[in-house]
């Protein structure tokens, strides 16, 4: 079999298997092969991508980085552009994102299937070994076959290297990866092992086993979209972290979440000039109008958020999953802080196994870069029931428990409205770890509420009365004010030191901000002989 190779200027005829080529292109043909080699390589890719509604792994990266600002690392590693050959299915770079060094790699997709194989994962671990020595974060773009079946167990092999690599840049640098394609079998450990997963609704699909393989081993018909899509895993999984409409919204949701990101552990959290405005501290000052009085009534949390940060600007994370409790981040007089608040509007606020482990994983983030965690608490506790026993709300719940009180970050919490029982200590109190504690006048604070309280300690009294002939609900009314007058409101925490002070709603961003300034030098190293704790899993 013989193929033509052109050369610019001439060509030559090579027969397979003889010996190399002694004509060899001078450096001036190299160069040119190499330009109309990859003009049209990305021109294929072009068409092949688009016909698909998505963009070519070079076109994610331009449109990633700051214009002009990406150099491209190993474009033709795996190829060579004397047979014509494009190289691997990767492309690997580093540049600015808003001015700041970042890693990233594109699988491509439209070479042999984005799979990977031994090239490709020599690409994207030298990219990571890089990003970790030059203590930057990396970001990884998703849309492959998997693993390069020719290459066999050396494949597989590629894909344990990354997610070793992974955990070793885990808490050092941060990382995220945006899912634009298919991401199956072990490779979806890839970007599970990394902070945040951003998927795209109608290309994304991340699963272990395929509906074709679900349908031979179980018989249960499902779609890709059902077993592994972006809105499966946004609702309801927790793997995604941010459900975007396209690939523009994907990148530019990414480029403004590591606007918040420090580029490693040993980085300052990004601070930014601040200048007061007038809406800023009007929106504070009305920030007590959004929490009706009653405890029983929904609000918007998220509105409380905006109101207390810089310029209303809160980027939430993992929005749709769990939403009974709030994360994200924003600035506080310039300085970027994470964010946790429980959401009234959802069941009350309550805390279930998907709510922990959500906030958990939530401080452990901002523990690792040495963001400051702000916590807003309105919450009646744990949400009953046997589905959430059964669920392991004792082993889930304490993951929140272990997050809290292993923190060394500067933390600062305000009570808004209520705090009940054991979901009170868990939402950074300060016997849990918390710096500074605050409430907002008339908050509650207690083991139960009133009602629940009263039930318990006076039913031989009630029952007496209701005995007796008398106006039951008369009794149990005037006992639950007196329980509440007697236990529950901020005072007895102040007395006892559990709150550092009761402030009024109005004074609440300039105490958080005052806070954190005081918190500025805090001491966060811990010095001792263990390992790792053993904190549940």
């Amino acid at each position: 079999m013989t193929s033509t190779i052109p050369t610019g200027t001439s060509s030559r005829t090579t027969t397979a298997g003889d010996a190399a080529p002694t004509d060899v292109p001078c450096r001036e043909d190299y160069a040119r092969l190499a330009t109309e080699l990859a003009e049209r390589t990305e021109e294929k890719a072009a068409t092949r991508q688009h016909a698909k509604g998505k963009q070519t792994a070079r076109e994610r990266l331009d449109a990633f980085f700051d214009d002009d600002s990406w150099t491209e690392v190993g474009r033709f590693t795996g190829g060579d552009v004397r047979t014509g050959n494009a190289g691997s299915a990767v492309v690997t770079g580093y540049g600015q994102v808003q001015g700041r060094m970042v890693a990233a790699y594109a699988q491509d997709f439209s070479v042999k299937g984005g799979t990977l194989g031994r090239v490709e994962g020599d690409k994207i671990i030298a990219l990571m070994d890089r990003a970790i020595t030059m203590r930057i974060p990396i970001v990884g773009m998703q849309d492959s076959g998997g693993a390069r079946i020719q290459e066999g167990v050396v494949a597989l092999s590629q894909y344990g290297r990354i997610f070793r690599k992974s955990c070793q840049a885990s808490g050092l640098i941060p990382q995220i990866s945006l899912i634009l394609g298919p991401c199956a079998g072990g490779a979806v450990y890839s970007p599970a092992l990394t902070d945040f997963i951003i998927m795209t609704r109608e290309n994304s699909h991340m699963f272990v086993t395929g509906p074709e393989v679900v349908r031979a081993t179980t018989g249960e018909n499902v779609s890709f979209a059902e077993l592994g899509g972006a809105r499966m895993h946004n609702f309801q999984s927790g793997v995604a972290h941010y459900l975007a409409e396209n690939e523009d919204e994907a990148i530019d949701y990414v480029r403004s979440l590591l606007d918040y990101l420090p580029s490693s552990c040993q980085s300052p959290a990004p601070r930014y000039d601040y200048e007061p405005s007038d809406e800023d501290e009007q929106a504070a000052t009305r920030v007590g109008d959004l929490v009706p009085v009653d405890p029983r009534h929904p609000y918007d949390v998220v509105a409380v958020i905006e109101a207390l940060v810089d310029h209303g600007e809160f980027v939430q994370i993992q929005e749709l999953f769990a939403s009974r409790i709030v994360i994200g981040f924003a600035c506080l007089n310039g300085q970027s802080v994470g964010i946790i608040a429980n959401q009234p509007k959802e069941d009350a606020g309550t805390l279930d196994v998907d709510a922990s482990e959500k906030a958990a994983r939530f401080v452990r983030f901002c523990d690792a870069f040495g963001l400051a965690i702000i916590t807003l608490v309105d919450v009646p506790g744990y949400r009953p029931g046997t589905e959430q026993e059964q669920a392991g709300i004792i082993r889930r719940g304490a993951k929140l428990i272990a997050a809290y009180a292993n923190a060394t970050v500067p933390m600062v919490t305000v009570i808004l409205r209520k705090a009940y029982g054991g979901a009170y200590i868990v939402m950074g109190s300060k016997s849990i770890g918390a710096d500074f504690a605050f409430a907002w006048p008339g908050s509650e604070i207690a083991v139960m509420g009133a009602e629940g309280a009263v039930s318990i300690m006076y039913h031989r009294e009630i029952a007496a009365v209701e005995k007796a002939g008398g106006d039951v609900e008369a009794e149990r009314a005037r006992l639950v004010e007196q329980y509440h007058a007697e236990n529950i409101g901020p005072d007895l925490s102040v007395q006892t030191g559990e709150l550092d002070g009761v402030i009024d709603p109005t004074d609440t961003r300039r105490v958080l901000i005052d806070s954190l300034a005081l918190l500025a030098t805090k001491d966060q190293t811990v010095p001792h002989l263990k390992r790792h704790d053993n904190a549940p899993q």
